[in-house]
This record gives structure tokens, sequence and C-alpha cells, in this order.
């Protein structure tokens, strides 16, 4: 019997796609630099990913952290980025282009998904960064997206679930709206009741310890890194998200 929800996960690495699979998720986003919300992976995440993951693979096209608007050169390596993971055998793209105002980008957007057909396209979260998200809403289903992630314009996906519920009844069968955000064990289920979508985003993580045994405490990598532990794709925690939306 077919889930009665599909659930993505946000995975930074090829071990974190692998473990979402294990937990028993629908699909993987990939992508790289979460700290940024996320950009586009590289070529060889991309290659590999496909030849281990046995479920859906979708790929995060963003060239850089910060706003939406691109440069000509960023909006070029954004196309070329698409063309590679849709050669690499992925089987969706997650991207997003606004323009200065707060509107969609609808002739950029156009060609990102044109470029991308004929993959499942997924207009992101620059959607939560948009001036009216009914009118964006409106847009994105003229232009023939897919799917859109988004939090609902809000810090998280539970405190924007009033407009996230609104644009589930908007979309109707035309898009899938898909929450992100804040969404985990804890929250998927009353989500789930008060919104009716029917899939969800989640990054399912818990912090892994380095297994060095020699620390240097004086040396930082980054501003906001740790050197000796980092976030990953929780199996255990995909599992505890899917029984909590299923229950």
């Amino acid at each position: 019997m077919a889930s009665p929800i599909q659930l993505e996960i946000c995975a930074d690495s090829i071990e974190g796609a692998l473990a979402a699979a294990e937990g028993g998720a629908d699909r993987v986003e990939l992508c790289t630099n979460l700290s940024e919300g996320g950009t586009t992976p590289s070529a060889a995440s991309i290659e590999l990913t496909r030849q281990r993951l046995r479920i859906g693979l979708h790929v995060l096209i963003r060239p850089r952290g910060g706003d939406f608007c691109y440069s000509d050169l960023e909006f070029e390596a954004m196309k070329r980025d698409i063309a590679f993971a849709r050669a690499a055998g992925a089987d969706g793209i997650v991207a997003g282009v606004l323009r200065t105002d707060g509107r969609v980008d609808t002739d950029r957007t156009a060609a990102l998904i044109a470029v991308s057909r004929p993959l499942s396209f997924t207009f992101h979260r620059a959607f939560d960064l948009t001036a009216d998200p009914h009118h964006a809403l409106r847009e994105l289903l003229t232009l023939g997206v897919d799917r859109l992630l988004t939090s609902g314009q809000s810090a998280s996906a539970p405190e924007g679930a009033d407009l996230l519920t609104e644009l589930v009844d908007l979309a109707g069968n035309r898009l899938v709206v898909m929450p992100g955000g804040g969404v985990n064990e804890q929250t998927i289920g009353l989500l789930r009741m008060k919104t009716g979508a029917r899939e969800f985003h989640s990054s399912a993580r818990s912090v892994r310890e380095s297994p060095m045994t020699y620390r240097n405490p004086r040396v930082a990598m980054g501003a906001n890194s740790q050197e000796y532990a980092w976030s990953v794709v929780d199996a255990g925690r995909v599992r505890a998200i899917r029984r909590a939306a299923e229950a």
C-alpha cells in the first residue's frame, strides 16, 4: 500500500542521503552548505549519490547564500548545473529566482524550468521572501511549477501553518505545497492535520561527534564552525518523523 504522505529529507552529503533512505524517506533533496540555507552540491556528490541512492533524488540549484536575485553569470551557472544534474540522473530540480521588488522572476524561473524538463521542478523557499505570497503562488501555477517548498513565510512551518493551509487550498491538485522548516517528529502530525499537506520536507538531523582524539581548541575553520562535531541526517529520526505523520 502506498504511503499516505511523501517525506523528503534534506541531505548535505552522500552519507546523509543514504541515511535518509535507510530511515524510510521517499526522496532526498541534495545540497551543501546548510549553514547558509543550502547551496548547489558538487558534481561528484550528485553523481555518487545517484549511483548509490535507490529513492528519489532532487538537487538544489543555488549558486550562493544570501538573496535570490542573481547576476547574469550566476544565472548561467544555475542553468549549467541543472543540465549536469539532469544528465547525472536526478529526478528533480529545486530552485527559485526573485526580482528586486520581491516578486517571482517569472522569466528566469521559466528558463530554469525549460532546462530542467522533463524533470520535476520545485520552487524553493525563495517563496518565503516574496512580497505577496498569494500572487506569487498564482505566478508559480501559471509557470507550471510542480511543487512549492515553503515555511508559510514564517520562521518555521508550524508558525506559518495558517498561510500554508491557505496555499494548500488555493493550489488544489495543480501544485504540491510542501511544508518545510521546523518539520520534525513533534510537529508533523499537527501540521498534516491543520494544513492538509501531503508532502513534507525535513532535515531530521542529529549531532555526530568527531572520532579525533587530538583536538586543538585554539583554532576554528569558520565563524560558526565546530571542528569536532557536525550535524548529519539521522535514520532513526527519519523513521520517527514518518511514524508521527502516519499516526
